[in-house]
């Protein structure tokens, strides 16, 4: 039981790249049952050239989902997750400078280049050991810097999507530590941000906000919002502002040899190290060193993931051609499997008009037989992740020197079991593959941790053992062996 002898009720509000949710996770000791309150898209908005994010509507939905969450029991706290690397900035009265632009604008073209022309990639990786990727608020800050000067000479502070809600929730104005070290401008091992590498490049950093550690209490809910929404002046907790930080936290495993995969939109590959590794090798394969939580880093890849299943299902629908995933899933089952691989992290495919033609396109100009018709495209798709996962494995076996065994897939796409098995039969290692709402416990249990219900990260993934089912997928070892020709001859 918890410590006052009742069932306790935390609402985790999620926000993903394609939609948000508040969820209720109520701990009875031993024990964590999940109840969604309210669900509500997400996706950018686009005014003029740029694309931004509706914050003042993701605000409210996030106010609806405490109302409704209230309406059916009292709430001991709630924390917000989000997706990392975006931002808002406001000026020295809380207001906000602008609505916040989605990491997949144009504004960030050729701002890599731009910054490594004044500090070299090697400096940037030392500094951070950040993955380089064009999304990253550090090349953000840099194409504001130099595209929209005024809006950074008025802001007061920039504050990261889960910071944002956190402020408009208590009017605390910090950062959490693992949305933070997404942003390629944290040095996780000097615990501040790389302000040497930053004044280099010309950036402000007198607008970077306090770090605080995953788990930090920020105070009661505001009087508005307690009022309005029912729930009255409950405790407002920072679990792991990240979303994959939250997922990863729910992971459920023990012992070691195993390898974490959250899979939605993204597909973050990774395992947890009990520091950042931050040498030439990990620099090579373009690995990052996110924070996690209870003094864990993630090491890990960022890969497209299913955004390429995501963009192809919009792109038919604008033809008219409407299907489930769980359609898209059924018609690639049934495709010939491995008739062409791409990279999915092809600059071609971060933001195109139409993935299913980036992607014929991409198959041409790599010598490879476009896929024909939905399920050859998709099928496309999930092994194109298949082998990327399996190139990601083998490439922390070598730079960490440990034997991954099993990978745990968490998240949405657990829900792709066609996915899993591929994943299995590419990496050949066991798969076990859940629970599908990994970063909203992750997130109620972190906020479980901070209220003192908890000990610790051993037992919060042993709550999350005894209370959801776990699904185990074998490799085929004839299909790993394609995978292992095929992964042969592209190295």
């Amino acid at each position: 039981m918890t410590s006052n002898g009742k069932t306790i009720r935390l609402l985790a509000l999620d926000l993903g790249a394609e939609s948000g949710r508040g969820v209720v996770g109520a701990f009875d000791g031993e024990r964590l049952t999940l109840e969604e309150a309210h669900r509500f898209p997400n996706g950018p908005i686009r005014m003029g050239d740029t694309i931004h994010w509706d914050l003042p509507r993701l605000v409210q939905e996030c106010r609806d989902a405490m109302r409704k969450a209230a309406a059916s029991g009292s709430l001991a706290s709630v924390g917000v997750d989000t997706w990392g690397v975006d931002f808002g900035l406001l000026d020295d009265r809380g207001a906000l400078v602008g609505l916040p632009v989605h990491y997949r604008d144009a504004r960030t073209n050729g701002m890599i280049e731009k910054v490594f022309s004044v500090t070299p990639q090697s400096e940037v990786y030392a500094h951070t050991g950040i993955q380089t990727m064009q999304i990253n608020s550090l090349y953000q800050l840099s194409a504001l810097k130099e595209k929209s000067p005024r809006l950074l000479d008025a802001a007061d502070r920039l504050l990261f999507m889960p910071d944002l809600f956190h402020f408009y929730l208590t009017g605390r104005s910090d950062a959490e530590y693992t949305i933070a070290s997404t942003a390629q401008m944290y040095d996780s091992v000097a615990g501040d941000w790389a302000r040497e590498m930053l004044d280099k490049l010309g950036l402000p950093t007198r607008i970077l906000p306090n770090v605080v550690a995953p788990g930090t209490i920020y105070g009661r809910l505001n009087d508005t919002d307690a009022t309005a929404t029912g729930v009255g002046k409950i405790s407002v907790i920072a679990p792991g502002g990240h979303d994959t930080a939250c997922a990863v936290a729910a992971v459920p495993a023990e012992g070691d040899g195993w390898a974490f995969l959250s899979s939605g939109t993204w597909s973050l590959l990774g395992v947890e190290v009990p520091s950042p590794i931050i040498n030439a090798e990990t620099a090579a394969a373009n690995l990052t060193n996110e924070g996690g939580v209870a003094g864990t880093i993630r090491l890990l890849k960022n890969i497209a993931g299913l955004w390429l299943v995501q963009e192809c299902r919009r792109a038919y629908a604008r033809l008219g051609d409407e299907r489930s995933y769980d359609h898209l899933a059924r018609l690639a089952a049934d495709a010939k499997p491995l008739v062409a691989c791409i990279d999915p992290d092809h600059p071609s495919l971060l933001a195109p008009e139409d993935m299913p033609r980036a992607i014929r396109e991409l198959c041409i100009a790599t010598g490879q037989k476009p896929p024909e018709g939905i399920g050859a495209t998709i099928r496309c798709c999930l092994d194109s992740l298949g082998l990327k996962y399996r190139s990601v494995l083998d490439t922390l076996e070598r730079v960490t020197g440990k034997r991954i065994h099993t990978l745990h897939i968490v998240g949405g796409g657990t829900q792709n079991r066609l996915l899993n098995q591929i994943a299995a039969d590419a990496t050949g290692r066991v798969v076990k593959a859940g629970p599908v709402e990994a970063t909203a416990m992750g997130n109620a249990l972190l906020q479980a941790i901070a209220l003192g219900e908890l000990a610790g990260l051993a037992d919060l993934r042993a709550v999350v053992r005894a209370s959801f089912p776990i699904e185990t997928y074998e490799p085929d070892p004839a299909m790993t062996a394609r995978f292992a020709e095929i992964a042969s001859s592209a190295s």
